[in-house]
């Protein structure tokens, strides 16, 4: 079977994107696992797929590892600029993922998604845990240049806390509007340059905190800058909004 696909990415965060709409696709879990290697493979942290349904756009989003994952920030804000290089879309669009509705804007390179609104925040003794889309647990230190991501946050991630595991972020504070983060996802099995719904919790949980007062968040990852935004009443986080850039790599034609 031959598949004509794309490669994005976003701040590091890289997904392969197939339009379903015109061309017939029904990939399995090892397909999708074998398009993600690296070695043998397109390469890519996540697989997108996008259908129609109904009239509506759908981002159909799977992990490196092959299974239907919960939502990817930085892969939704790929799958909002590449519906605009499709000319599917202009500035704004509305569509259907797996933890539901979202909205995107473009601004040139510049692409924002809407995330799901905040009501539960757990905090905990050492760490914030908070469902932002996906499963984050939140650590706050000092010099998280000197961790090791893929260990202590493979070790996190499959401890007896999270019996269904969990993304892990381990979060500096820069200054009164900046944090550095770094995410160990789940599904990818390791760090990523970069983790949407991770940085996202990490803004969240700075200002839920208190450490950073600001509503509106920049944020430091390996692959590059993004932007947080949010309401917040009673520790309630409403109009959350994920800004950075996204851009095409290549494209190509793959038999599988």
């Amino acid at each position: 079977m031959e598949i004509y696909f794309y490669k994005y990415q976003g701040t590091g965060n890289d997904f392969v994107m197939i339009d379903a709409i015109n061309q017939s696709i029904k990939l399995n879990r090892e397909q999708i696992n074998q398009l993600c290697d690296r070695k043998f493979g397109i390469g890519a942290d996540g697989l997108i797929i996008l259908t129609r349904q109904h009239g509506n756009f759908h981002m159909n989003y799977y992990n490196s590892d092959g299974k239907e994952s919960s939502m990817c920030g930085n892969g939704g804000r790929c799958f909002i600029k590449f519906l605009s290089d499709l000319n599917l879309i202009e500035k704004k669009v509305e569509f259907f993922a797996i933890d539901g509705w979202h909205s995107g804007k473009i601004n040139e390179n510049q692409v924002s998604l809407e995330l799901k609104n905040i009501y539960e925040i757990q905090q905990n003794k050492d760490f914030i845990f908070l469902d932002t889309g996906s499963p984050h647990h939140v650590e706050f230190r000092e010099n998280i240049d000197d961790i090791d991501v893929a260990q202590a946050g493979r070790a996190i991630r499959y401890s007896k806390l999270y019996p269904n595991g969990t993304n892990v972020n381990f979060v500096e504070i820069i200054s009164s509007e900046k944090i550095k983060v770094r995410t160990y996802e789940r599904g990818v099995e390791d760090e990523t340059l970069s983790c949407g719904t991770g940085v996202t919790a990490a803004a969240i949980s700075a200002n839920f905190l208190s450490l950073i007062k600001n509503k509106q968040i920049s944020v430091e990852t390996k692959g590059g800058d993004l932007q947080v935004c949010f309401d917040e009443n009673e520790s309630q986080y409403t109009n959350v909004w994920l800004t950075g850039p996204a851009e095409q790599v290549f494209k190509g034609l793959i038999e599988i």
